[in-house]
């Protein structure tokens, strides 16, 4: 089961980054952090027969102190000493119960090659169903998106700009969906039909479960991702909203469930097992979001959701084109979590995802007579 010395090594290199008195220390604990957790091999790997350590990037003397360390006794003096010196010592521990069951990249790499496990492999993944570009918080444009994920050998993407009510992450305007469907059509013609761009967005889910759109207005869309973005650091169990959530027609996929952030906030508290079984019940996926700091839902979280029968979407939330890379992350909790490659919405064919997203939009009323 995952739990890497990368993983461990990482998080310690974060808590001696919050401890950290000048900024420009806590961010090269943070630089080294994130270049361990990246590295596509254990760490143990780097150890030369004579004891020390072969150069990894951006990780310098001290941070590599803090490798050694680990590597020979399995804990690290240098970080505890000075967690126990910097009086954070209670915050820092809150932020090690905020890490749990995040993957590093050579997890990730052993997930994805380890042929006994059953699930989606990264050949059957055909298109990644979450992505943000220039018309909200992300920074890239639909031609540069239909090029990286061809060049990754996908068949269609969604592109699920934030909506209007979420205005902190630039939330799309209704007059500017219009346009943003426009030109969408415009790249999808260029294409001939050997790409696909599918009109989505990512709706929030305010505190009462409601979506922050319309139904006339969902009915314009072809995919919508319903996630949360406030309520994230209570403790208040919040299953009702999650329920309503799922419940709401037009509805398509329950993106990044918890909200959770890696070493920051638990995200959303919720009877799951209940949520899952009432998505199952309504024919909406529960997505496993591969951002490296989300990874949300789990591995461990996700088999219950298989045992509820739920469907899956699995995505990069990306932001950049970069970023599509994401996928591979929620593709390895996927496999940990023995999903069924058929229940996993991104393995299927154009045609079928497409007849089952509009089987999920809302009806268009009929006029009075």
């Amino acid at each position: 089961m995952p739990g890497s010395t990368n993983g461990k090594i990482a998080a310690l290199l974060r808590d001696l980054a919050a401890v950290q008195t000048a900024q420009q220390s806590e961010w090269g604990y943070k630089r080294a952090a994130a270049a361990i957790l990246d590295l596509d091999e254990p760490v143990e790997r780097y150890l030369r027969p004579d004891g020390t350590l072969r150069k990894i990037p951006h990780v310098g003397p001290k941070s590599e102190q803090v490798v050694l360390e680990v590597l020979r006794t399995g804990k690290s003096a240098t970080v505890e000493k000075a967690v126990a010196a910097s009086g954070k010592s209670r915050d820092v521990r809150k932020r090690r119960g905020l890490r749990g069951n995040f993957l590093s990249r050579s997890e990730v790499v052993a997930a994805l090659r380890n042929k006994r496990l059953k699930g989606p492999a990264l050949a059957d993944y055909r298109g990644d169903l979450q992505m943000h570009s220039v018309w909200s918080d992300g920074g890239q444009a639909f031609d540069e998106i239909a090029d990286a994920a061809r060049a990754r050998g996908y068949e269609y993407c969604a592109v699920t700009d934030h909506s209007y009510g979420l205005t902190i992450a630039h939330g799309v305007a209704m007059k500017d969906l219009v346009k943003q469907q426009k030109e969408i059509d415009r790249v999808n013609r260029a294409l001939r039909g050997k790409f696909r761009l599918i009109k989505g967005i990512e709706a929030n889910i305010r505190a009462d479960g409601s979506v922050d759109m319309e139904p006339k207005e969902l009915a314009q869309l072809e995919l919508v991702v319903a996630a949360p973005h406030s309520m994230l650091r209570t403790e208040a169990d919040q299953t009702d909203r999650m329920i309503a959530a799922v419940r709401t027609r037009g509805v398509q996929i329950l993106g990044h469930p918890r909200g959770r952030m890696y070493g920051s906030r638990p995200g959303v508290s919720a009877d799951w097992d209940a949520v899952f079984e009432a998505a199952a019940e309504s024919g909406v996926a529960i997505e496993i979001d591969g951002d490296p700091s989300r990874q949300d839902i789990d591995y461990v979280l996700a088999r219950r959701a298989v045992k509820a029968r739920c469907l899956f979407a699995l995505d990069s939330d990306a932001h950049a084109t970069d970023e599509l890379a994401n996928a591979e992350i929620a593709i390895a909790h996927a496999r940990l979590a023995q999903v069924p490659k058929d229940r996993v919405i991104n393995c299927w064919p154009l045609d079928r995802l497409m007849e089952w997203l509009a089987s999920r939009k809302p009806r268009a009323r009929r006029s009075a007579r």
